[in-house]
């Protein structure tokens, strides 16, 4: 029976040098779920940013064994198999983080961002903790965290992931909606694998306000130099620059 590997981590930052400081997630197969959330040593100080976020200082950390020795880890290794599903909410950032681990995953990958993007479309923002709200969801995360063991903290990775396990709920409903009896997991691997198309207007940039058709009739040097030049932009924004410019 597939298992099914719902992620977050918590890191020093979101810099090419920062690393793993929380590996948290849960294992669902059939009715069985395990817990695994362990904090983790690292080389590389935490960012007063990312201390913001999460909450991890140093002192909660001193004399942690590094991600690769912690049991977290170990059990995610040996889940590694493309029979299971990794499920993550903006997965490039966690895949990332794990692959300075030497850790490739194997596995199914549903990003629910992307889903999200999908199937969410409507909404002003898809960020975990916007859905948290805007779904209700946080009504029910203290009794599946008592029902799991797990203690509640905003932004920590095992928090996260419990909010992730609700939302996932909130996805199924809206797959059903939009494309009737098919596969739940087969259609988020799905969407995951297909890049959205952006109509909403930007948020940055000389152009803010305009969309991209918009900004292409008027000056499509710029959508070239964003390309070329805005390293932050993620892989929708650059398939639909892309599209535009055809």
């Amino acid at each position: 029976m597939a298992a099914f590997v719902v992620l977050d981590t918590e890191t020093t930052g979101a810099g090419e040098n920062d690393r793993i400081i929380q590996l948290g997630f849960l294992v669902l197969q059939g009715k069985n779920v395990e817990v695994h959330n362990d904090l983790c040593s690292s080389d590389v100080p935490i960012g007063y940013g990312a201390m913001e976020v999460h909450g991890i200082t140093p002192e909660m950390i001193e004399g942690k064994p590094s991600c690769l020795e912690t049991d977290a880890f170990k059990a995610l290794q040996e889940l590694n198999s493309s029979e299971n599903v990794m499920i993550i909410h903006n997965a490039p950032f966690d895949l990332g983080m794990l692959a300075k681990e030497n850790f490739t995953s194997q596995m199914r990958l549903i990003d629910t961002l992307r889903c999200a993007k999908h199937l969410f479309d409507e909404e002003e923002s898809h960020r975990l903790q916007y859905f948290r709200y805007r779904l209700g969801l946080y009504k029910n995360e203290q009794a599946e965290a008592d029902a799991l063991g797990i203690v509640v903290k905003a932004h920590d990775a095992i928090g996260d992931v419990l909010v992730l396990k609700l939302f996932l709920t909130e996805l199924r409903k809206r797959l059903s909606e939009r494309f009737g009896d098919v596969n739940p997991i087969d259609k988020m691997v799905e969407l995951t694998q297909t890049p959205v198309y952006i109509t909403k207007p930007l948020k940055f940039g000389k152009h803010k306000g305009k969309t991209l058709s918009e900004i292409a009739d008027s000056d499509r040097g710029y959508l070239s130099w964003m390309l070329a030049n805005m390293e932050n932009l993620d892989e929708d924004m650059k398939y639909s620059i892309g599209k535009v410019l055809e």
